[in-house]
């Protein structure tokens, strides 16, 4: 095994998902194909990553599934997007309308931020040090 392709996000809607993951946080789509029973597969991974782990957009389909969008690690920080500049980065998303929850921090592991999609999932933009 090599790696984890796919990570699945629940969301509320496709095309809200979607503007936001390929608006603010400048991801590009990779797929986006319709299926059979209504649903669409589509993936998304941040800018310029060739390969990787990407975001499998997942509609909520019932009362439970829903229940989980936007909690999907129960509060805590639940996704960590590496960056090589994090003040550009940073700056860019912001400007976008990214909700930062907490100034930029310096800790021993790199410069990080914690921010908010557009579901309330926390996750971490970090700049690992070296």
């Amino acid at each position: 095994m090599s790696l984890i392709a796919l990570a699945t996000l629940v969301v509320r809607d496709y095309d809200e998902a979607l503007a936001f993951y390929t608006g603010p946080l400048g991801f590009d789509l990779v797929e986006d194909t319709p299926r059979d029973d209504g649903s669409r597969w589509i993936v998304v991974r941040p800018a310029g990553a060739a390969a990787g782990t990407g975001l499998l957009l997942a509609r909520a389909k019932s009362a439970e599934e829903e229940s989980a969008v936007g909690r999907q690690a129960g509060g805590r920080v639940g996704f960590f997007l590496h960056t090589d500049d994090f003040g550009r980065d940073h700056t860019r998303m912001t400007a976008a309308g990214v909700s930062f929850l907490e100034e930029p921090r310096h800790e021993p592991y790199g410069t990080v931020a914690v921010f908010e999609d557009l579901y309330g999932n926390r996750w971490d933009l970090l700049q690992p040090k070296g």
